[in-house]
């Protein structure tokens, strides 16, 4: 189930906690981002990634075409994952890309946190949920100790990617809800 939940950057109190798809979709529009949910592929969890981008070939296709972005893939992770541990640290800090972060979630969850104009939204997304992270928004993404998702990401540039470290604790600060 999808959850937004918003925190005054500086004295940590909550400000709002939704899981009304459109009132996040809305809330995260406000500081730029996409929100959005896609019908569900009637696929397994575990289906692999030729039948994932097939099944969502449509609303993809629209989706690259709107925004101009390139291709898409799929990645997985899952408990079992031997470097899950270092995948996990590597987005865990505050951070920026030179290109949007957009990510749609086949299966499991994960939370993308923006820390944007004096407020932190954690945006808890799940299967059906597509979200972008504009170029050079500071967040992070946490999917858990336990990760277990494949998600579709669309790029333009992989190269965009990289993450660019802020150098700040704001992520140790708010930890993302990931239950």
């Amino acid at each position: 189930m999808s959850r937004l939940t918003v925190w005054n950057a500086d004295t940590n109190d909550q400000l709002l906690v939704t899981e009304d798809p459109s009132r996040i979709a809305a809330e995260l529009k406000a500081i730029g981002v996409r929100f959005e949910q896609w019908p569900r592929a009637d696929l397994p969890a575990d289906a692999d990634a030729d039948a994932i981008l097939a099944a969502y070939r449509p609303h993809l296709d629209a989706f690259l075409a709107a925004t101009g972005a390139g291709t898409a893939d799929v990645i997985k992770l899952t408990p079992d994952h031997p470097q899950k541990d270092a995948m996990r640290a590597k987005f865990l800090s505050e951070h920026t890309h030179t290109e949007d972060e957009v990510r749609f979630f086949h299966s499991g969850t994960g939370n993308f946190v923006l820390h944007m104009n004096g407020k932190v939204f954690d945006a808890h997304c799940g299967p059906g949920d597509l979200i972008s992270v504009p170029a050079n928004s500071k967040h992070w993404f946490d999917a858990g100790e336990s990760p277990n998702f494949a998600v579709v990401r669309v790029f333009t540039d992989t190269t965009g990617w990289t993450p660019h470290y802020t150098g700040t604790d704001m992520a140790a600060r708010f930890p993302a809800a990931t239950a």
